[in-house]
């Protein structure tokens, strides 16, 4: 006969414990002991590390950020600046070129001369510009037009006859000329005034009679509100005297009805 084991006798008590083991509750009973024990959410000081250096971080991807973007504009304004003092006011220097690609001579784009030479040239512009400046004033005081600003050219000067060169290229549709103008001094002056517009003048002489010598040229300046071009010699010219002006030019043939311009016209079905 099969003895019986003997298991105690299930009580209230023992059937708390087990479910507050199951709860996690370590065995222990209900009560304000077994709450005091129970797992609570924390933060650690782990946590608290982590939260610093993303704070950090982030400050200093701001502080980058904003470092960055002053460079950047301190940059660009720099940049607009040089760029704002190498673009100048266009203008016509002192040899006749106008400014701008369209009228660039024959053999233009060699490469620049010598930053003293250019910082020369610019000395020399601005100081012809000035002198320019101080002549208006002075025939302003006058009251009266200086002669390159008249719709007419002057009357001091009289041509008794041209010789004049030219010489094409249809490659690029451009021409040099030379012209020699014998003139005839009716009134004194220091200014030669012709009628001249987009051309590039290489050379200018004037020069007196055979026998006599040259009279040198101050300088020349085109004077594009009337389409002139101006010869400044440093002396007057002597009344009833005859001389010699030579000019050294070249320009584009140009594609309108203006100066030395080229046509064309169509014949079987083939342009010429």
């Amino acid at each position: 006969m099969a003895l019986e084991e003997k298991r105690p006798p299930v009580t209230p008590m023992m059937i708390e414990e087990e479910a507050a083991l199951r709860n996690g509750n370590r065995g222990l009973p209900p009560g304000p002991w077994a709450e005091a024990a129970g797992p609570r959410p924390r933060t650690t000081e782990r946590h608290i590390a982590v939260h610093k250096r993303l704070v950090l971080g982030f400050a200093v991807s701001i502080l980058a950020l904003l470092a960055v973007t002053m460079i950047a504009v301190l940059l660009s304004v720099r940049f607009e600046e040089c760029g704002t003092a190498a673009d100048g006011p266009p203008r016509a220097s002192a040899n006749g070129s106008l400014p701008g690609p369209a009228r660039q001579p024959p053999g233009a784009g060699q490469p620049p001369g010598r930053p003293e030479e250019e910082a020369r040239g610019g000395e020399a512009a601005e100081e012809e510009q000035q002198e320019e400046e101080e002549e208006e004033e002075e025939w302003q005081r006058r009251q009266e037009l200086p002669p390159w600003a008249r719709p007419r050219l002057p009357r001091h000067l009289r041509p008794l006859h041209y010789n004049l060169m030219l010489s094409a290229f249809m490659e690029n549709f451009t021409f040099s000329g030379e012209v020699n103008v014998q003139l005839e001094v009716r009134n004194a002056s220091r200014y030669i005034v012709l009628h001249a517009h987009r051309m590039h003048i290489e050379a200018v002489r004037v020069a007196e009679d055979k026998l006599a010598g040259g009279v040198r040229v101050a300088r020349t300046f085109f004077y594009p509100q009337t389409q002139v071009f101006v010869v400044v010699l440093n002396r007057s010219l002597e009344v009833q005297r005859s001389y010699n002006l030579k000019i050294i030019y070249n320009a584009l043939i140009e594609n309108e009805l203006l100066g030395f311009f080229r046509s064309s016209y169509v014949l079987h079905g083939e342009r010429r």
